[in-house]
């Protein structure tokens, strides 16, 4: 299933998109449920997992943002 949504971290507005499903996989972040995530900051891709990492988290606001959906959703 997919989700959109925003999350503010500090002063940062980060758009995210997660694909996640009822179980966790070998393909899932940290073999977790969610498969795919992309976060955006004023349009710029600062994270982007699709079955792996193609882009790992660029800041602490990035990562924040992903321990965040990473509770949530994984």
């Amino acid at each position: 299933m997919w989700k959109e949504g925003s999350i503010k971290v500090g002063s940062s507005i980060i758009h995210y998109w997660v694909k996640c499903f009822e179980e966790g996989s070998q393909y899932g972040i940290e073999k977790g449920r969610i498969s795919k995530l992309m976060l955006k900051r004023d349009g710029e891709i600062i994270a982007n997992y699709d079955r792996g990492w193609d882009i790992e988290p660029l800041d602490s606001d990035a990562e924040i943002a992903l321990a965040i959906l990473m509770k949530e959703h994984n």
